[in-house]
């Protein structure tokens, strides 16, 4: 292990751990982690808070790690490196995503897409994540982050971000389009920018009554908001589902032209009803996300260079993480919550 010379690291740490699904997180006391030979520690800067965070919390996932530390959008700082470690150095900032290994060699990564590897390792679900002042982290899973976003602002570029990206990728955004998003939060409210700066006409769908969130979005730039159940004044090219409601496909292939698509962007989503096969009729097409790839990572950054966004971030102290949870669970929150050790 390679750490700065004139650092001395702590020998424990504050961490949030879920000891069982719909427990709340508990502030542990626990060893700072020592690097293998791939790995790079870091101490976290800051750590966005995902719905895919919740739906761990909630059970919503089935357990893969008791007493896991959740938290995938991590920002960090290098304060140490495994031996074998070449791409990043001491005092680097780091960006951890959900995707913290794969196993490179089954078919989907031989195939380049390491997204759907049959046994692959997840920040804050298999390993331990940012929810925590130090994580470790497989080097060649981190990313360079820009420089013009700060630790707070740019951690939600590291989920929201990059699954936005992704779902906005698979609707086979090409030229002018009118493109919906279904669930106005983290992800979306990022993908809003972004697409209305490629000249896309943005439609968002939020929840009945949702006053706030409706506003946001048309400050955001959208050029129509209204609730998830109302068509839009015009068809879509492309619908974008970020919030975890079955009954949203139904309704957004109500409101995509013929030729369309309809992206499941989350990894957990309530029962789909079934529906009318008229809606799906005229070659419209169903599809989800699983995942990002690290040449997603990639392009998104460096998109992110070229057409800056301003991510909302709701801060919140580590010790204050149930909250953020709450107020994630509540819906309360425009933009995205950020825990700040």
């Amino acid at each position: 292990m390679v750490t700065a010379p004139d650092s001395r690291l702590p020998g424990s740490m504050r961490a949030l751990t879920l000891r069982a699904p719909g427990q709340p997180l508990v502030l542990d006391t626990l060893p700072v982690p020592t690097p293998t030979a791939n790995d790079v520690l870091v101490k976290v800067l800051a750590c966005g808070v995902c719905r895919t965070d919740l739906h761990i919390l909630d059970g919503d996932l089935p357990a893969h790690a008791p007493g896991i530390v959740p938290g995938h959008e991590v920002v960090g700082r290098v304060v140490a490196l495994g031996s074998a470690v070449t791409r990043f150095r001491i005092g680097d900032r780091v960006g951890i995503p959900w995707l913290g290994g794969t196993c490179g060699h089954c078919s989907y990564c031989a195939d380049e897409h390491e997204n759907l590897c049959d046994t692959p390792v997840f920040t804050g679900y298999d390993r331990p994540g940012g929810f925590a002042e130090y994580t470790l982290a497989d080097a060649r899973f981190c990313f360079a982050l820009p420089a013009s976003y700060d630790d707070v602002h740019a951690a939600p570029l590291l989920c929201a971000g990059l699954i936005g990206y992704r779902a906005y990728r698979l609707s086979g955004v090409s030229g002018r389009m009118r493109l919906g998003l279904y669930g106005f939060g983290a992800a979306a409210h990022i993908l809003c920018q972004l697409a209305v700066a490629q000249g896309q006409e943005v439609y968002a769908f939020v929840r009945a009554g949702d006053e706030q969130s409706r506003a946001f979005a048309l400050q955001l730039g959208a050029c129509w908001a209204g609730p998830s159940d109302a068509l839009p004044p015009e068809e879509l090219d492309a619908a974008l589902i970020f919030a975890p409601v079955g009954p949203l496909v139904p309704a957004a292939l109500r409101a995509t032209r013929k030729g369309g698509v309809v992206v499941c962007a989350g990894i957990h989503m309530s029962d789909i009803p079934s529906f009318e096969y008229a809606l799906l009729w005229g070659e419209r097409s169903v599809r989800s996300v699983a995942n990002l790839t690290r040449e997603d990572g990639d392009a998104f950054f460096a998109l992110m260079e070229r057409h800056p966004v301003t991510t909302h971030v709701v801060p919140f102290a580590l010790d204050q993480a149930n909250e953020a949870m709450a107020a994630l669970r509540a819906g309360t929150i425009d933009g995205a919550a950020v825990l700040v050790p």
